[in-house]
């Protein structure tokens, strides 16, 4: 058995919480009423950005602060400690912040990559300064 010191251990046990703690959430942190929207939007930048600005302003105020969690990770200095880029970021945090309530397998596999490019241009291009003012 290899030997994780604690730190990493502590980071995998952080990351595998925050994860847990959205993808538990009653609700999820974009609301089921606008998922249509972020899986047509999914190549549009400001159509995304318009769609995040419409949430009610807790689910927008808990999600910008978790896309600039996000983009802190994505910064090429983390980058290149974590190997976690803004696509790796998008694969493993998209479904907990986007549920598909299809049971379609196909339905289901086409909206995972348009969850991914939505949450991976949320981390690009959502400008989420103003949460360091609210911090």
């Amino acid at each position: 058995m290899q030997h994780r010191d604690v730190t990493s251990l502590s980071v995998s046990v952080s990351a595998s919480l925050l994860k847990l703690w959205y993808r538990e959430l009653e609700e999820p942190v974009i609301p089921q009423s606008f998922y249509k929207q972020c899986i047509s939007y999914y190549e549009d930048p400001d159509a995304a950005i318009r769609v995040v600005q419409s949430l009610p302003q807790l689910n927008r105020l808990v999600l910008c602060y978790f896309i600039n969690f996000l983009q802190v990770f994505a910064q090429p200095v983390n980058v290149s400690r974590t190997k976690m880029d803004v696509n790796n970021l998008a694969m493993v945090m998209a479904p907990n912040c986007l549920r598909c309530q299809s049971d379609d397998p196909r339905i289901i596999f086409e909206n995972t990559r348009k969850e991914m490019s939505f949450l991976r241009i949320l981390i690009v291009h959502l400008d989420t300064s103003f949460i360091k003012g609210l911090i």
